[in-house]
């Protein structure tokens, strides 16, 4: 019986590695043009004593490694916009359940104070939406003008200014 033995592969010409003087200059070569045109790729070759192939390999390998390079570079600045952009959210979403309570305790304070006063005795509250009326409420801040209606309704905005936003004082 005939058994085979396992084939040796041909011997590969073995490569000189390159330099630290030939890699600086294929590096500089690479940081002016990416890319690498016949006449370019001659002259290094003659320069630098190596294949024009062992060089094409380099700039091909290069770009290959500067492209990653890149994408990690991008990947990692828009994962931090996605966190700078989730925080935000976040506290934006925090900022809005907040005003919304204080909203609501406003609307509460105005409906009872609504049910505790006569609306006779509130001069600077307008009965119907046809009036309009002022009061001190906000002090210096300016007027506040509010229109009940029989729904317990009420405006708190006046001439652009909002009520429960917050003081530019």
């Amino acid at each position: 019986m005939n058994i085979s033995q396992p084939k040796k592969h041909p011997q590969k010409s073995t490569k000189k590695r390159l330099t630290n003087e030939q890699v600086k200059l294929l590096e500089t070569s690479f940081n002016y043009n990416n890319k690498l045109d016949s006449t370019r790729k001659s002259h290094l070759a003659q320069e630098l004593g190596i294949p024009a192939r062992q060089i094409a390999i380099w700039y091909q390998n290069k770009r290959a490694r500067w492209r990653n390079q890149s994408l990690e570079t991008e990947y990692k600045a828009i994962q931090h916009k996605l966190e700078r952009v989730s925080s935000d959210k976040s506290r934006l979403e925090r900022e809005v359940e907040r005003l919304k309570g204080e909203l609501e305790k406003a609307k509460e304070l105005l409906v009872s104070s609504k049910t505790q006063m006569n609306y006779a005795s509130l001069p600077s509250f307008s009965s119907s939406c046809d009036e309009v009326g002022s009061s001190s409420l906000l002090g210096d801040h300016g007027d506040f003008y509010v229109c009940f209606d029989n729904h317990h309704q009420f405006d708190h905005k006046s001439n652009g200014h909002d009520f429960f936003g917050r003081s530019m004082s």
